[in-house]
């Protein structure tokens, strides 16, 4: 390899919860680099999860926290070309590829709501995800799928 790896650059907690995870989440959810807005826009929507939850003992943060695990896939299937075919090959996916993936379809499938206002699309995203119900769950479930499906090719893995 010619080029080193970029180092991973440390994040700041965000102001609220104090949380790394938090400002990860901002970041992907961020438009045009306005994070203000984009940390409104997630506080607004926790303060939803927080009026609509159903158990009393978890904490919304809590609840967002069991939605992207309940999001996260932990398998995944990965193209690559044998001898003029190309296989879809099962591989199991790093630590933080699972966190960020699970992210990106959580605010993905909200962004695609109907509700009105990216906060209460967002909040009714989280709340479906932490029922294990809802379009981000459904996309994990398929990945799975998926790479259960191919699982007779995990044989050319590189």
């Amino acid at each position: 390899m010619r080029k080193r790896q970029a180092k991973k650059r440390p994040l700041l907690p965000d102001p609220k919860f104090n949380d790394q995870l938090v400002t990860r989440f901002v970041n992907m959810m961020m438009w045009d680099g306005k994070k203000s807005i984009a940390f409104k826009i997630f506080y607004d929507a926790i303060d939803i999860v927080e009026e609509k939850k159903q158990d009393e003992e978890k904490s919304a943060l809590e609840l967002w926290k069991d939605a992207l695990s309940n999001v996260m896939p932990h398998v995944e299937v990965r193209s690559r070309r044998v001898g003029g075919a190309t296989f879809q090959i099962p591989m199991q996916i790093r630590p933080d590829r699972k966190v960020s993936t699970a992210m990106k379809w959580l605010i993905m499938f909200a962004r695609k709501r109907n509700e009105k206002g990216m906060a209460a699309k967002l909040a009714a995203e989280v709340l479906a995800a932490a029922k294990e119900e809802g379009a981000a769950v459904k996309k994990r479930v398929d990945t799975h799928r998926m790479a259960e499906a191919n699982k007779a090719f995990s044989h050319f893995r590189f």
